[in-house]
């Protein structure tokens, strides 16, 4: 008798939902989704898209994939409510979004679900991060060093001088996502940094010293088009969380606010819009 392969055992296995908000960007929509579903490790995995009522080919694209994603296509009132809507849907035990134009890295969820099990008191965790062009190409490597360097250790009073966290390389369990609750939908540049805080008053977070995703950055992005406002909404969040405390670290924000804004102003110089849609909207 020939033996059969083990199969394994999805009912014991951890769960890791990814959430991914779209709209009108089924240019990068496919390598994002893709990037999710050619993870591999001893995981269950759950996708879940909640797209804008997009009128490009974003609908037909999500259809192409069949069970391997649930998807939801409908008006919303942004990026915000659009996570929100996922994040009600999800099972799992690990949760993430990644927006639909940035991408996961090969092995990034097998190294997250080995961090959360070896590391069991961690009750969200957050990793490296490289930025890339419209072509997929890296740039801008020494804002990565800049970023990798100051998130280690981590801490809550440097998390109030700077966002230095990107979005698309935390991941939280989700029982502190309960705790921590829904993003907030009158942010429309820093739910996420919002988010963060929230997590790290209720539990330090867990650095994860490894390449975990790329964000895309372009002139017309939500993070390249509006940075003014992206660094304000920055400011005044902060404000919010340190609640007549942390003086110092608002004090450096306000200097990092200024610092930032200078920079991305020379940045832009050099740049030529080229794309219009975006996830980050």
């Amino acid at each position: 008798m020939t033996s059969q392969p083990e199969q394994p055992d999805r009912e014991n296995q951890t769960r890791v939902s990814i959430v991914m908000p779209t709209f009108q960007q089924a240019g990068y929509l496919r390598s994002a989704i893709d990037s999710v579903l050619h993870q591999q490790g001893d995981f269950d995995l759950e996708l879940i898209v909640i797209d804008g009522g997009s009128h490009d080919e974003t609908v037909s694209i999500l259809e192409s994939y069949g069970p391997r994603i649930k998807f939801l296509s409908e008006k919303d009132e942004g990026q915000a409510d659009a996570i929100n809507k996922g994040l009600l849907m999800t099972t799992g035990q690990i949760i993430g979004w990644l927006n639909s134009d940035d991408l996961y890295q090969p092995g990034c969820l097998a190294r997250v679900v080995h961090e959360f099990q070896t590391h069991p008191q961690a009750l969200w965790l957050y990793g490296k991060v490289n930025i890339i062009d419209e072509q997929g190409s890296e740039i801008r490597q020494w804002i990565t060093a800049y970023k990798n360097w100051r998130m280690k250790p981590f801490s809550y009073a440097r998390l109030l001088s700077e966002n230095w966290i990107s979005q698309m390389g935390v991941f939280w369990r989700s029982d502190i996502g309960r705790q921590a609750g829904h993003l907030r939908k009158d942010l429309h540049y820093t739910m996420d940094y919002d988010y963060w805080l929230r997590l790290g008053k209720l539990s330090p977070g867990h650095f994860v010293d490894a390449n975990l995703a790329s964000f895309r950055w372009y002139p017309v992005s939500k993070s390249g088009d509006h940075f003014h406002r992206q660094m304000k909404e920055d400011l005044e969040v902060a404000k919010s969380h340190a609640q007549n405390q942390y003086h110092w670290p608002l004090w450096q924000h306000t200097f990092n606010r200024w610092k930032i804004v200078t920079i991305y102003q020379v940045l832009r110089l050099f740049q030529t819009p080229r794309h219009t849609g975006s996830s980050k909207r």
